[in-house]
């Protein structure tokens, strides 16, 4: 059964540091693949600068085209909004019965993870990926001796989309943030000026 890690996100827009995560994980850990879930709107963020969901897939599809086991998902496009990840993975289960399906997130998810909804059913059915993120909180100790939570010795990365964005805003070169194909994608678009 092929373990498929998720990694869900806003992508606006998708940076080194997201390929760098996935690409770490999928090299370092049990995962045959890992997914890129495009998320329409997370019901915790702002919807004031998100492109659309379109061309943030888009983008998600030109970073990966050279890693085959990353791909890119928009089965949350088809779901209601605001969706919940607990929603997302009992569809995505129903949808694909022969594969295992594992959540990735940063440390700094990990700590709200008590405030997801149904997050109870989601550490029960799936495994967790955490990897680093620097913040200056004490470790949460809540899923400490969770077995379904595995801690990752990833690179830590502090890439933000929103850096991102505000250096576009600015004029700045964000080149070496984003994968050529993207920085030309949304040069193209004359996105987030």
């Amino acid at each position: 059964m092929k373990n498929i890690g998720l990694y869900f996100g806003t992508f606006n827009p998708i940076h080194v540091g997201h390929l760098i995560i996935a690409n770490h994980l999928v090299e370092n850990s049990d995962l045959d693949e890992v997914w890129l879930v495009v998320t329409p709107h997370n019901p915790h963020k702002k919807k004031t600068s998100l492109l659309h969901s379109f061309d943030r897939i888009e983008m998600v599809d030109l970073a990966i085209k050279e890693y085959d086991k990353i791909k890119s998902s928009d089965i949350e496009f088809k779901l209601p909004q605001p969706n919940y990840t607990v929603v997302t993975l009992a569809h995505i289960s129903d949808k694909y019965p022969n594969y295992k399906f594992s959540l990735i997130m940063g440390e700094d998810n990990l700590k709200g993870l008590h405030k997801w909804r149904n997050y109870e059913v989601i550490l029960k059915n799936h495994d967790i990926y955490v990897y680093p993120r620097i913040s200056g909180e004490v470790e949460e100790t809540q899923f400490k001796n969770c077995k379904n939570i595995h801690k990752i010795d990833a690179p830590i990365i502090q890439i933000s989309s929103t850096l991102i964005r505000n250096s576009i805003k600015e004029g700045k070169n964000i080149k070496p943030l984003v994968p050529n194909s993207v920085l030309k994608y949304i040069e193209s678009k004359g996105f987030y000026k």
